[in-house]
């Protein structure tokens, strides 16, 4: 952000102001909510409403402050100072505090189990012999280590997947009312300190209901069923969006800001919470790196289509209306999907246990043989019947 003080062309800009920047702030996201996860388990909603109400402080102070230091310094000290206020962050990410695994006793040689199945025996002669397999072993190491980092089995996870496809559709509305919001207020006469102040409603109202809501999804009464919470609130989101155009006045605005601020902190309390929900604390790293990587290019086609639909239709309502209407699909598709989901797993479940059953059944009626066999091998020998006397 400093560097891009110095620019004296677009692409300069682009590389600065866009791409270091948004790589800076990709390695300050990530390690901040992953964190969260290995910090919190019993209290996590709460924990990351929390954590994420730092973004609407930044969005209210930061709306008229961006006016402000325009007005005076220019698009160059802009930069510059809000690229000193960004180092801050350094401070932030030194102050984290590993938390490693607990150290265990070492063990007595002698007391190690030793190997009971076949297969470990197997595997434990081939590893004494040199040279044998040394190319399947390095392939099965690779893969190993790769998924350590990056695991790319979450594509078989059905609830990773579904949460995967409606997010990709939620972002192609998400982030674009945002960026247009004080332009459609100029558009509409306003002046453009009103128009930021619209931001700066928006972020108030956002700094209270992410922790409101993570307080919400920590009850006992939604916490078990989060994703359908979290689909209500893309609904909601969306259906602000499509009543925008409505608004015929600053008043009205004002009224879409409040409530738009309420939407927009509920889908980002529960944003990074309902994927740990679906994968657990421990592939939870993997897939919030997978998860970016696909998300970032509807985040990044979002604001681009919607002027595009400015620009072909010469106002913005369709723009708002384009973004509810996929934000509203895309809540209907993760409610459907996850009460699918949910479902499947009761039934899953429900036949795991019969089969085990079935299985301890089986076992029973074997060792019932068993006994029966040994008892009738190794019991005494029957007393031949007696023959009468005439």
């Amino acid at each position: 952000m400093v560097s891009a003080a110095f620019c004296t062309s677009i692409f300069q800009l682009y590389v600065c102001a866009g791409f270091v920047t948004g790589l800076g702030l990709s390695l300050n996201l990530q390690p901040s909510v992953i964190t969260i996860g290995k910090y919190f388990l019993k209290r996590r909603p709460i924990a990351n409403g929390l954590a994420m109400t730092g973004s609407p402080v930044m969005l209210f102070t930061l709306a008229p402050m961006n006016q402000l230091l325009f007005d005076n310094f220019g698009w160059r000290g802009s930069f510059f100072i809000l690229g000193a206020i960004l180092l801050n962050c350094c401070v932030a990410g030194a102050l984290f505090r590993p938390i490693g695994p607990a150290t265990v006793p070492a063990k007595n040689p002698k007391e190690m189990p030793a190997i009971e199945t076949v297969e470990e025996q197997l595997e434990a002669g081939k590893s004494k012999l040199p040279g044998l397999h040394n190319e399947e072993r390095g392939n099965r190491d690779c893969c190993e280590n790769f998924n350590k980092y990056l695991d790319l089995t979450l594509f078989k996870h059905r609830g990773f997947l579904i949460y995967l496809i409606g997010n990709v559709l939620m972002f192609f509305g998400f982030f674009a009312p945002i960026v247009f919001l004080a332009p459609y207020a100029k558009h509409m006469g306003i002046d453009e300190y009103s128009a930021a102040f619209l931001l700066s409603i928006l972020a108030v109202v956002d700094m209270v209901a992410r922790p409101v809501t993570g307080l919400v999804a920590n009850s006992k009464w939604v916490r078990p069923k989060i994703q359908y919470f979290f689909s209500f609130s893309i609904i909601f989101n969306g259906s602000c969006h499509l009543l925008c155009p409505l608004a015929t006045g600053y008043s009205g605005l004002v009224v879409y800001s409040v409530f738009f601020g309420l939407a927009f902190g509920m889908v980002c309390a529960m944003l990074f919470e309902t994927l740990m929900d679906l994968v657990g604390p421990s592939r939870f790293i993997s897939a919030v790196g997978l998860v970016t990587i696909v998300e970032c290019c509807t985040i990044l086609l979002g604001p681009p289509m919607g002027g595009i639909i400015i620009d072909t239709f010469g106002d913005y309502k369709y723009m708002f209306i384009k973004s509810g209407g996929v934000m509203v699909f895309a809540g209907l598709f993760l409610f459907i999907m996850n009460y699918y989901n949910y479902r499947t797993l009761a039934e899953e479940g429900e036949r795991k246990k019969c089969e085990e059953a079935k299985k301890d059944d089986g076992d029973l009626s074997k060792e019932g043989n068993i006994q029966n066999t040994e008892l009738i091998q190794g019991g005494p020998e029957t007393v031949p019947l007696r023959t009468e006397k005439a």
